[in-house]
């Protein structure tokens, strides 16, 4: 799932001179284009714009209602999200073939490896080694 974060700016209200553009419409499109080529840059997706309500005060008691036209934009967030990144920590649950795959291979007795642990030494008593290297309980 992928997440992402949003920006809400201002919608200009003028628009910029420049070279080549004339009139009040091409110089509100152009500073409407350039407002969006700048979020672009930046890595954020154009989404709507919305015209919303604002309470503002007028004089010391009273408030009257503005209307506002901004700009929403999101990008996505790059971070996984906590169920995901435990996922891909975890190793797959085993399947059968993955559990076979894994077992060794049966040792018969004049392959098996000499193995002198406590564990091996406190249960079976002193092991020795005869000329065909295979341990022997004494």
């Amino acid at each position: 799932m992928t997440r992402y974060e949003y920006k809400v700016c201002p919608a200009p209200s003028k628009g910029r001179k420049a070279s080549g553009v004339k009139g009040p419409e091409a110089r509100f499109a152009h500073s409407l284009e350039l407002l969006m080529n700048d979020m672009g840059t930046e890595g954020w997706e154009y989404q709507r714009s919305d015209i919303l309500p604002s309470e503002e005060r007028q004089g010391l008691a009273s408030t009257h209602t503005v209307y506002r036209s901004v700009l929403v934009f999101r990008r996505a967030i790059n971070d996984t999200p906590p169920e995901t990144q435990s996922e891909t920590l975890c190793p797959p649950e085993p399947t059968p073939a993955l559990i076979e795959a894994q077992q060794p291979a049966p040792l018969n007795d004049a392959d098996a490896p000499v193995q002198d642990t406590p564990e091996s030494s406190a249960n079976e008593g002193p092991l020795t080694i005869e000329a065909d290297d295979t341990p022997r309980p004494v």
